[in-house]
């Protein structure tokens, strides 16, 4: 092997570097377009400061205050510390090597399940594609990290004997505190469960020991998997909050990121859905039925939830992979023949990379870049109040805001403890009364302005072009007083805000530019 070869990176570290690249240097901003970051940082901070995990809510104005069961609060603990450290680029330059580092890891995952080099990397591009509608600068990064090693495990000691099983105990304690999507992992290993159950009641002789044996160690492994996810600060009721969450039908209903995938605009998974058909279709192969369930669920979310569309291509990947190899392996022709014959000079490059020059380079040239000041990340003032917040935090206006819930969580990482929201991010935390009450009013339904007095509402922060801004600018009662291309501050029109109304009672909106409200 010379130099020159060892300096070749491999498709893993392409990967990576690319990514990595492209989301530091040219659109890391978009890992901050949902202000969910902004909460999680602060709740990260205030479990740091007190040693403690809340379980009621210290970010709304509501009272008595809320249960409220964070789930994350290992994630937000990290996400604290490296803001205090480094602040959101440093925020955004983690979880951009979070982002990178997984999907390069699936890549090999992918590899190490077989199949023909060429296909894998348009696996790999299409799941990569699909997935970046969920790229955010948030804790479920940590969710798929978790989900790819967890599967991989799973994987390797169905089909290749490789007993790591007793990993998932401790990794399920770190999960089970990372993320609520920790029952995922349960899921997983059911299916495997289910699989091997299955495959002793059907298998010949052989098959049927082989698969009793991994069915016996799956269900003590799951059984030591649900002991161990009740060690968390909220102990045994962990296990029902994704459940209450799921089934919590306004939620799923309201929120953009529960929703299905809208088809009407380009997505890549539309692709990876159309060459996952296209591959179970062409192989002669029949899907075993571990393969089977992990296609109908994961199909089933990613369908029902754009939110589930990476874990979909997560779970997938490896399938495609092993199906397309069995394809070209049971045809022949010029193309078969040109696609093996490339895959194998691919995979011959690749296995004599040993380095991973590119990928420490690239991590580097960030840490470099940002030392010296070159690159700098907040919260985008087109799509959050920064100005208006920063407004009120010159005014320290007195008294219970409404807000739009992205503008609370913005407000909650600016201008907390000094002011406290009516609703954020945290719809599960609201519940569906609520989150009802709180689209209403957004929506000027009948009965909103009885929802305002109900919580004693005296000033409003929202979109600038929403209906209910437009609606607040006719009525006598209320009074602009800040308006940018983002926000719009009203307060109500009494002797409590008479000073106020005097300096700024003359604003008015601020046409175009400014987007429309939508969850």
């Amino acid at each position: 092997m010379n130099g020159r070869t060892k300096l070749v990176p491999s498709i893993a570290d392409i990967l990576f570097t690319v990514i990595f690249i492209k989301l530091v240097f040219f659109s890391g901003g978009t890992l901050l377009v949902d202000g969910d970051t902004g909460y999680h940082i602060r709740a990260g901070e205030f479990i740091i400061d007190t040693f403690s995990v809340p379980d009621r809510d210290i970010f709304s104005f509501l009272s008595p205050p809320l249960a409220w069961t964070a789930h994350e609060w290992l994630s937000e603990v990290i996400m604290a510390s490296v803001h205090s450290a480094f602040g959101l680029t440093g925020i955004v330059i983690f979880f951009s090597f979070l982002i990178a580092f997984i999907f390069s890891l699936l890549f090999k995952m992918v590899r190490t399940s077989g199949g023909n080099m060429v296909a894998v990397v348009v696996i790999m591009l299409l799941v990569i594609g699909s997935s970046q509608v969920h790229w955010l600068a948030r804790p479920h990064i940590f969710l798929l990290l978790l989900t790819v090693v967890w599967y991989r495990l799973l994987d390797s000691y169905q089909y290749d004997d490789r007993n790591h099983l007793y990993f998932l105990p401790p990794l399920m304690l770190l999960w089970v505190n990372l993320h609520g999507g920790f029952i995922l992992g349960l899921v997983l290993v059911a299916v495997y469960l289910v699989g091997n159950i299955v495959g002793s009641m059907v298998s010949t002789d052989d098959g049927k020991q082989r698969c009793a044996r991994k069915a016996r160690a799956l269900a003590l492994t799951m059984l030591a998997c649900i002991l161990v996810s009740m060690i968390n600060p909220y102990g045994p009721r962990i296990l029902l909050f994704p459940l209450e969450l799921t089934s919590n039908k306004l939620i799923m209903d309201s929120i953009v990121e529960f929703q299905s995938p809208n088809f009407h605009v380009f997505r890549p998974f539309a692709y990876l859905i159309l060459f996952t058909v296209a591959t179970f279709a062409l192989s002669r192969t029949s899907l075993n039925i571990i393969e089977v369930i992990l296609a109908v669920l994961f199909v089933n979310m990613a369908l029902y939830s754009t939110r589930h569309i990476p874990l979909f291509g997560i779970v997938v990947a490896p399938i495609l992979a092993r199906q397309t190899e069995l394809i070209l392996n049971q045809r022949k022709g010029m193309l078969v023949g040109f696609l093996k014959k490339r895959s194998e000079g691919i995979a011959s490059m690749d296995a004599s990379s040993r380095w991973h020059l590119w990928p420490v380079a690239a991590c580097l040239a960030a840490v470099v870049l940002f030392a010296a000041g070159r690159i700098e990340y907040g919260f985008d003032e087109k799509k959050m109040p920064v100005e208006a917040v920063e407004f009120l935090k010159r005014e320290k206006i007195e008294g219970n805001m409404f807000n739009n819930d992205e503008f609370g969580d913005y407000i909650i990482y600016a201008a907390w403890p000094g002011y406290r929201v009516f609703f954020d991010g945290r719809s599960d935390m609201y519940g569906a009364q609520r989150l009802k009450e709180y689209l209403s009013v957004r929506g000027i339904a009948p009965g909103w302005e009885r929802v305002l007095e109900k919580y004693g509402i005296s000033w409003v922060i929202f979109n600038a072009r929403s209906p209910l801004s437009q609606h607040l600018l006719e009525r006598p009662d209320w009074r602009l007083i800040y308006a940018d291309r983002v926000a719009v501050i009203f307060v109500r029109n009494t002797e409590e805000y008479e000073a106020l109304i005097e300096r700024y009672g003359d604003a008015r909106p601020v046409v175009g530019g400014g987007e429309d409200d939508q969850e």
